[in-house]
């Protein structure tokens, strides 16, 4: 019986160079051959997203679950309104924080980002195991992908969620409480170690993204597995019917699923696919 597989993308389909493994790119292939349905389940936009080189897909849910496409097919999107992003943008240029708005048109950042992005993302590379030089490619990389713009420019009405570099831990606490109409969640280095904060519009989840993909397939949970690796996963673990933690994941993660894999970069996801018999 054919499965609907839903992969998260950094540390799961993508290595943290952000490099998709060759053994990864085909056990998606012949997993969509062998008649099964293959989605990313990502807090990356789709503009991210499209920076990436990987398999071809069955559809994408993004924005950690504020957009969902299937086929090609918008089935939902909602962000973040004007007046919210305005007074997110005002509280991390008060703050002096490096912040990027997630569009599905494009990554817009601060001035901020210039200075603290790379050096933020580099930490983040190297803290899930890329050696030094493919850390500062890999940040730069991700830097020169953003859309810098300043004052009022920033103010969009076209935002999934906005990402913001953490100076401590402090700040995530203090938008939890700036904004707490929103979702706040952290992300960054190894384990559940917090780089980054952000925002979202409430009710937005991996788990919800998933439930009105399937009522638009008229698909059965039965027939889902999701792949994980961090903690923002867990909402995607409570809904598919099997759960696969990635062995470079956390331990949170690992505690939750129904199969611990192999490392991203050793195979974990072919490995898996085999497995679970979704590939011969």
């Amino acid at each position: 019986m054919s499965k609907i597989v839903f992969l998260d993308v950094d540390g799961t389909l993508i290595d943290y160079e952000a490099k998709t493994p060759a053994s990864a790119k085909k056990a998606v292939d012949q997993a969509r051959k062998n008649g099964h349905k293959v989605y990313i389940c990502t807090g990356c936009s789709k503009a991210e997203i499209e920076q990436r080189d990987l398999p071809e897909l069955d559809g994408m849910i993004g924005g950690n679950g504020a957009y969902v496409e299937d086929a090609g097919q918008v089935v939902m999107h909602q962000g973040l309104s004007k007046e919210e992003v305005q007074k997110i943008v005002d509280w991390c240029n008060e703050r002096k924080l490096g912040f990027y708005l997630e569009a599905n048109s494009g990554m817009y950042a601060n001035e901020y980002m210039k200075e603290q992005g790379p050096i933020v993302m580099q930490k983040y590379a190297t803290g899930k195991g890329a050696d030094e030089a493919s850390a500062k490619a890999s940040a730069n990389s991700f830097v020169n992908g953003f859309i810098f713009l300043e004052n009022e420019d920033l103010y969009r009405e076209d935002v999934n969620k906005i990402s913001f570099i953490l100076s401590s831990y402090q700040d995530h606490l203090d938008s939890k409480e700036a904004f707490p109409e929103l979702v706040a969640n952290t992300w960054g280095g190894k384990g559940e170690q917090a780089l980054f904060g952000d925002l979202g519009p409430t009710g937005i989840t991996k788990k919800h993204a998933i439930e009105v993909l399937l009522d638009h397939l008229k698909a059965d949970q039965a027939d889902t597995i999701s792949f994980g690796d961090a903690n923002i996963d867990l909402s995607m673990f409570e809904l598919c019917h099997y759960n696969v933690a990635m062995g470079n994941g956390g331990e949170g993660i690992k505690a939750a699923a129904d199969y611990i894999t192999d490392d991203v970069n050793e195979d974990g996801l072919y490995n898996a696919f085999k497995y679970l018999k979704l590939i011969d």
